[in-house]
Protein backbone atom coordinates (compact mmCIF):
# COMPACT_ATOMS: atom_id res chain seq x y z
CA UNK A 1 0.00 0.00 0.00
CA UNK A 2 1.45 3.89 -1.17
CA UNK A 3 2.73 5.57 2.09
CA UNK A 4 2.13 9.59 0.77
CA UNK A 5 3.36 12.71 2.98
CA UNK A 6 0.27 15.73 2.34
CA UNK A 7 2.00 18.87 2.61
CA UNK A 8 -0.52 21.33 3.65
CA UNK A 9 -0.32 25.19 2.99
CA UNK A 10 -2.20 27.29 5.08
CA UNK A 11 -2.01 24.97 8.38
CA UNK A 12 -0.51 27.16 11.27
CA UNK A 13 -0.17 29.96 9.61
CA UNK A 14 -2.24 33.46 9.29
CA UNK A 15 -4.46 32.59 12.32
CA UNK A 16 -5.07 28.97 10.76
CA UNK A 17 -4.48 26.94 13.71
CA UNK A 18 -5.26 23.28 13.79
CA UNK A 19 -4.70 21.01 16.45
CA UNK A 20 -2.62 17.74 15.18
CA UNK A 21 -4.81 15.26 16.93
CA UNK A 22 -7.78 16.89 14.57
CA UNK A 23 -5.81 16.87 11.66
CA UNK A 24 -4.83 13.25 11.71
CA UNK A 25 -8.73 12.75 12.67
CA UNK A 26 -9.63 14.40 9.61
CA UNK A 27 -7.41 12.16 7.71
CA UNK A 28 -8.85 9.42 9.37
CA UNK A 29 -12.24 10.11 8.10
CA UNK A 30 -11.05 9.92 4.18
CA UNK A 31 -10.63 6.19 4.93
CA UNK A 32 -6.62 6.53 5.24
CA UNK A 33 -4.98 4.79 7.86
CA UNK A 34 -1.33 4.91 9.47
CA UNK A 35 -2.27 8.40 9.69
CA UNK A 36 0.58 10.68 11.73
CA UNK A 37 0.98 13.84 11.67
CA UNK A 38 5.29 15.10 11.94
CA UNK A 39 5.55 18.73 13.56
CA UNK A 40 2.90 21.15 13.53
CA UNK A 41 3.17 22.84 10.29
CA UNK A 42 0.98 20.76 7.89
CA UNK A 43 3.02 17.65 7.32
CA UNK A 44 0.67 14.49 7.57
CA UNK A 45 1.84 10.88 6.59
CA UNK A 46 -0.83 8.19 5.90
CA UNK A 47 -1.34 4.98 3.67
CA UNK A 48 -4.22 4.66 1.00
CA UNK A 49 -4.65 2.08 -2.14
CA UNK A 50 -4.79 4.90 -4.55
CA UNK A 51 -1.89 5.47 -6.48
CA UNK A 52 -3.85 8.65 -8.24
CA UNK A 53 -2.17 11.57 -6.15
CA UNK A 54 -4.20 14.46 -7.99
CA UNK A 55 -7.64 12.65 -7.41
CA UNK A 56 -6.09 12.37 -3.64
CA UNK A 57 -4.96 15.76 -3.54
CA UNK A 58 -8.58 17.13 -4.64
CA UNK A 59 -10.11 14.47 -2.49
CA UNK A 60 -8.30 16.35 0.67
CA UNK A 61 -8.62 19.63 -0.15
CA UNK A 62 -12.48 19.49 -0.79
CA UNK A 63 -12.49 17.66 2.78
CA UNK A 64 -10.35 20.38 4.43
CA UNK A 65 -12.53 23.64 3.17
CA UNK A 66 -15.18 21.98 4.08
CA UNK A 67 -14.53 21.20 7.46
CA UNK A 68 -11.86 23.76 8.17
CA UNK A 69 -13.92 26.72 6.40
CA UNK A 70 -11.07 27.53 4.46
CA UNK A 71 -8.94 26.50 1.40
CA UNK A 72 -5.93 24.55 2.18
CA UNK A 73 -3.94 23.51 -0.92
CA UNK A 74 -2.00 20.36 -0.89
CA UNK A 75 0.70 19.14 -2.39
CA UNK A 76 1.08 15.27 -2.34
CA UNK A 77 4.54 12.75 -2.41
CA UNK A 78 5.17 9.65 -2.02
CA UNK A 79 7.61 8.39 0.57
CA UNK A 80 9.98 6.97 -2.68
CA UNK A 81 9.39 10.64 -4.37
CA UNK A 82 10.26 12.13 -1.29
CA UNK A 83 13.55 10.05 -0.60
CA UNK A 84 14.47 11.57 -4.13
CA UNK A 85 13.73 15.26 -3.54
CA UNK A 86 15.94 14.29 -0.39
CA UNK A 87 18.76 13.44 -2.06
CA UNK A 88 19.19 15.97 -4.45
CA UNK A 89 21.93 18.15 -4.01
CA UNK A 90 21.87 20.97 -5.51
CA UNK A 91 24.33 23.39 -3.76
CA UNK A 92 27.73 22.59 -2.60
CA UNK A 93 28.42 20.75 1.14
CA UNK A 94 30.34 24.39 1.12
CA UNK A 95 27.51 26.89 0.90
CA UNK A 96 25.19 24.54 2.81
CA UNK A 97 26.97 24.58 5.76
CA UNK A 98 28.08 28.28 6.21
CA UNK A 99 26.87 29.39 9.01
CA UNK A 100 23.36 31.32 8.37
CA UNK A 101 22.36 29.57 5.68
CA UNK A 102 19.45 27.49 5.27
CA UNK A 103 18.19 25.41 2.43
CA UNK A 104 14.24 25.26 1.72
CA UNK A 105 12.28 23.07 -0.80
CA UNK A 106 8.89 24.50 -1.99
CA UNK A 107 6.66 21.77 -3.20
CA UNK A 108 4.14 22.79 -6.60
CA UNK A 109 1.65 20.82 -7.93
CA UNK A 110 3.44 20.43 -11.22
CA UNK A 111 6.71 21.65 -12.95
CA UNK A 112 7.17 25.01 -13.30
CA UNK A 113 7.51 26.36 -16.78
CA UNK A 114 10.96 27.19 -18.65
CA UNK A 115 9.73 31.04 -18.28
CA UNK A 116 8.80 30.93 -14.65
CA UNK A 117 12.01 28.71 -14.10
CA UNK A 118 13.91 31.60 -15.87
CA UNK A 119 11.99 34.36 -14.28
CA UNK A 120 13.33 33.12 -11.20
CA UNK A 121 16.70 32.39 -11.96
CA UNK A 122 16.76 35.92 -12.70
CA UNK A 123 16.50 36.57 -9.19
CA UNK A 124 19.03 34.50 -8.04
CA UNK A 125 21.78 36.90 -5.85
CA UNK A 126 23.98 36.88 -2.75
CA UNK A 127 21.19 36.51 -0.18
CA UNK A 128 18.97 33.88 -2.47
CA UNK A 129 20.05 30.87 -4.85
CA UNK A 130 17.32 28.63 -6.55
CA UNK A 131 17.33 24.89 -8.05
CA UNK A 132 14.64 23.70 -9.82
CA UNK A 133 14.34 19.83 -9.90
CA UNK A 134 10.54 18.87 -11.26
CA UNK A 135 7.79 19.65 -8.95
CA UNK A 136 10.24 21.39 -6.29
CA UNK A 137 11.67 24.53 -5.97
CA UNK A 138 15.43 24.48 -3.71
CA UNK A 139 16.20 27.94 -1.80
CA UNK A 140 18.86 28.38 -0.36
CA UNK A 141 18.93 31.37 1.77
CA UNK A 142 22.22 33.33 3.02
CA UNK A 143 20.80 34.73 5.90
CA UNK A 144 24.26 36.30 7.34
CA UNK A 145 23.97 38.23 4.00
CA UNK A 146 21.33 39.89 4.44
CA UNK A 147 17.45 39.19 5.00
CA UNK A 148 15.28 38.17 2.04
CA UNK A 149 12.42 39.43 1.35
CA UNK A 150 11.78 36.55 -1.15
CA UNK A 151 9.67 34.06 1.03
CA UNK A 152 5.91 32.50 0.32
CA UNK A 153 4.40 35.23 -1.77
CA UNK A 154 6.99 36.59 -4.20
CA UNK A 155 8.10 33.00 -4.90
CA UNK A 156 4.60 32.01 -5.64
CA UNK A 157 3.94 35.13 -7.65
CA UNK A 158 7.28 34.72 -9.60
CA UNK A 159 6.34 31.53 -11.05
CA UNK A 160 2.61 32.02 -10.90
CA UNK A 161 1.62 29.22 -8.95
CA UNK A 162 1.19 28.08 -5.48
CA UNK A 163 3.38 26.45 -3.10
CA UNK A 164 4.32 25.17 0.56
CA UNK A 165 7.60 25.77 1.73
CA UNK A 166 9.31 23.15 4.25
CA UNK A 167 12.94 23.53 6.36
CA UNK A 168 15.38 20.50 3.83
CA UNK A 169 16.11 19.56 7.68
CA UNK A 170 12.31 18.60 8.16
CA UNK A 171 12.16 16.86 4.48
CA UNK A 172 15.26 14.92 5.02
CA UNK A 173 13.55 14.11 8.75
CA UNK A 174 10.15 12.80 7.41
CA UNK A 175 12.43 10.43 4.99
CA UNK A 176 14.46 9.17 7.53
CA UNK A 177 11.65 8.44 9.83
CA UNK A 178 9.10 6.83 7.00
CA UNK A 179 11.07 5.30 3.85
Amino acid sequence: MPKYVAFLRAINVGGHTVKMDHLRGLFEALSFSNVETFIASGNVIFDTKSKDQQTLERKIEKHLRETLGYAVTTFLRSTDELAVIASVKPFSDSELQAEGNVLYVAFFADKPSEAATQKLMSLRSTIDDFHVNEREVYWLYRRRAGESKFYGAPLEKCLAMQTTMRNFNTVRKIVAKYS
